[in-house]
């Protein structure tokens, strides 16, 4: 086989949220989603493939003096680096190895500027998913097929070496999930109920916006609650959050990276788990998510604190997953596992997921973690490529919360609005005022058209409509 890429494109949609997202130290109000289209050679037949993603602030650098403009320009150098690469680069034999030759060409560039891994492989996995959509359309296979046949080549021993002789197929569910449970966000400034929204902070687009709204309309099951790191400010929160839920409620807590010592977040969760209001509630945690700052979550001095903390949640990391080899190191360090997140990478995912499953047969009684958490994803590319991915590595629910932050797909020309409500008609719904929306039933996604397509999102959409990135400024997020 042989695969190169011959030509890509760059494109700009901006996109407003709903009401601020405030996550860690930032509060998202608008951004620039970015599509990235490949036109790729695959033994001879040239096709088409895309990647798409929105460019969030203060999450692959949580800097907190950087201007958003600087968190933006990094973002687009490490995509548009990548890009290079993969334009210049010899055709190679396998998706796999056309991947791991443009990931060590960024890795030797990145460390000529002080980009960290997470920030520089996000412009790897940019080209990587756009790569692989162009060779499942070429090859008419649909991504669950080329991960379980291993058309793309994947060797995992290259990622984890402790995976050697094992192929996707062998760790991975035999058959990919057709619906994903949807872990619902409740942001650090999300109004609880409705009583808590202000008159000058109603939204009026027909959507649920407080956690209780949410609740009623989609009959959630599932949470991820945003911790602020101040005892008494998450306590009073938590209790309330309680009390809106009808039943036992399945939920994670994310720390955001708010902590710089294990005693402070050890102070917190004893605190919380000594609330005899919030005991019943607490049989519902599924895991804490980076409670510790990316800087030092992987260090001696942690994996010795967390190995004396024998009582300690199962953690997680996310932020700190930046390497290839980031979740082995979380894992001998205490943590239970790690993220998936697309932009984090397909081939890094699916080696993860190999490596905790196979974890989990050596150890049946242990504690293994593959999650899945969302960085306000909308489709039809970003969020459907992720939910194909999810539904391959058998990932039963999965944070998601660009549906609840964005106005479904309302700002989409109508053509694609039409295309994604004819091609995913179980995934999306027509809202009554017109643009598609997630189609939540009972707390869940059916993600059927998602995996029958070749990967995510099947039909053929025009990219080239948005704006060239060339042209685009950071001023027209005004």
């Amino acid at each position: 086989m042989s695969i190169s890429v011959e030509k890509i494109d760059l494109n700009v949609l901006n996109m407003h949220t709903r009401f601020p997202f405030k996550y860690g130290i930032a509060s998202l109000v608008a951004l620039p989603h970015l599509f990235v289209r490949t036109r790729v050679n695959v033994d001879g037949k040239t096709e088409i493939g895309l990647a798409a993603e929105g460019l969030p602030p203060k999450w692959f650098t949580k800097n907190p003096d950087a201007p958003f403009e600087s968190d933006l320009d990094e973002m687009l150098t490490v995509i548009q680096n990548a890009c290079d690469i993969a334009l210049h680069s010899d055709a190679e034999n396998s998706v796999f190895n056309l991947w791991q030759t443009i990931y060590a060409k960024q890795s030797a560039w990145a460390k000529t500027t002080a980009y960290p891994p997470l920030l520089w492989s996000f412009g790897v996995s940019m080209v990587e998913r756009a790569v692989i959509d162009a060779f499942c359309r070429a090859k008419g296979a649909t991504f669950a097929q080329a991960v379980k046949e291993n058309v793309l080549g994947i060797r995992l021993s290259d990622i984890h070496s402790e995976l050697h002789g094992n192929a996707p197929g062998d760790l991975l569910p035999h058959a990919a999930r057709r619906s994903i449970t949807v872990r619902h966000t409740v942001g650090l400034a999300d109004p609880l109920t409705d009583k808590n929204i202000a008159d000058e902070d109603r939204v009026n687009d027909g959507l649920p916006q407080s956690l209780a709204a949410n609740i009623e309309a989609y009959q959630l099951t599932h949470l991820k609650i945003k911790l602020c790191g101040d005892a008494e400010q998450d306590l009073a929160r938590l209790r309330q959050i309680a009390g809106l839920m009808p039943d036992q409620c399945a939920f994670t807590l994310d720390g955001n990276e708010q902590y710089t010592e294990v005693e402070p977040f050890r102070k917190l969760w004893n605190t919380i788990q000594g609330d005899t209001v919030l005991s019943s509630f607490m049989e519902g945690l599924i895991f804490v998510e980076q409670p510790l700052h990316r800087d030092m979550a992987l260090s001696a001095t942690v994996k010795a604190v967390l190995t004396d903390w024998t009582d300690r949640p199962p953690m997680i990391i996310d932020e700190s997953d930046g390497a290839l080899d980031s979740a082995t190191q979380a894992l001998d360090c205490g943590y239970v596992g790690t993220s998936h997140k697309n932009c984090k990478g397909i081939f890094k995912g699916i080696a993860n997921a190999c490596l905790i499953a196979h974890r989990q047969q050596h150890d049946p009684s242990g504690t293994y973690v593959l999650s899945s958490e969302d960085l306000a994803n909308v489709g039809p590319v970003a969020l459907l490529q992720d939910l194909a991915v999810l539904a391959v590595l058998g990932v039963d629910h999965s944070e998601r919360n660009g549906h609840h932050y964005f106005a479904g797909l309302d700002m989409y020309p109508e053509t694609i609005q039409k295309q994604v409500l004819a091609h995913h008609s179980t995934l999306y719904r027509q809202h009554a005022r017109g643009f598609p929306i997630l189609n939540v039933r009972e707390g869940s996604l059916n993600v059927e058209s998602v995996v029958e397509a070749p990967f995510g999102y099947g039909f053929e959409l025009d990219t080239l409509q948005f704006t060239p990135l060339a042209d685009w400024t950071i001023d027209e997020l005004d």
